[in-house]
């Protein structure tokens, strides 16, 4: 019976994907996704409640396509160069899937965000703490993830909403290069690095230290830990 029942609930939020993508989210009514796929409108209710709860399904369906992609990409010996590849992917992923995106980060119920935001968070935070142990961070990584979130969604939204043939090519790139010469230092490791600096790559190198391997007690990493932080100030 659950077997049947997950078989409906994806078989349902394919065909509300594929309407969502061609008729955007105006359209997206239990009435016509229910119609679209075949069921009573009862059924729809039962699967997922009202729209409401099926735009949020749509919205985690949509962060594993987008994870999807990012799992591929691997890393190339250069974090800043990572740094690069993502927002590119970030961005052509909201101009090809743009009703998916506006599920994603344009969503008018703040803080309500499914799992898979959460992940893709700890994708990002995973190339900028690279970036960090390899000296190459001006900030420390949660200050570098959010300014980056901020810039990559903000590009991505308003490249959305201008019509394809009038869009400039050039936004992305140069926002991108923006943000990536406020962050980061031009060489790895830096010629001449700050205390900023090396207490940054202390603190990532910290961060991702099995903790077995570290002769301190958990209080006093907390203590390193927030020293580090304060030095990078």
């Amino acid at each position: 019976m659950d077997d049947a029942k997950t078989r409906s609930r994806r078989q349902i939020l394919e065909v509300a994907a594929e309407l969502l993508e061609r008729e955007g989210a105006q359209a997206l009514s239990t009435r016509a996704v229910a119609a679209a796929a075949g069921i009573r409108a009862a059924s729809l209710y039962q699967l997922f409640g009202d729209k409401d709860g099926l735009l949020s399904a749509l919205a985690i369906h949509a962060f594993d396509l987008y994870l999807a992609q990012k799992h591929t990409l691997t890393p190339s010996g250069d974090p800043v160069d990572d740094m690069r590849r993502g927002w590119d992917m970030h961005v052509d992923f909201g101009l090809k899937h743009p009703a998916f995106y506006l599920l994603m980060y344009g969503t008018d119920r703040p803080g309500r965000r499914p799992p898979a935001a959460r992940e893709a968070q700890e994708l990002l935070m995973t190339f900028l703490t690279r970036a960090a142990s390899d000296g190459r961070l001006r900030v420390p990584p949660v200050l570098a993830a959010h300014l980056t979130l901020a810039a990559v969604t903000g590009v991505t939204l308003s490249l959305i909403g201008i019509p394809e043939s009038d869009r400039d090519p050039e936004v992305s790139p140069r926002m991108r290069e923006a943000l990536i010469d406020a962050l980061t230092t031009d060489t790895s490791p830096a010629p001449d690095p700050t205390l900023a600096a090396r207490a940054l790559a202390l603190d990532a190198t910290l961060s991702g230290a099995d903790p077995a391997t570290v002769p301190l007690r958990p209080v006093e990493t907390a203590l390193l830990h927030d020293w580090l932080q304060h030095l990078a100030r």
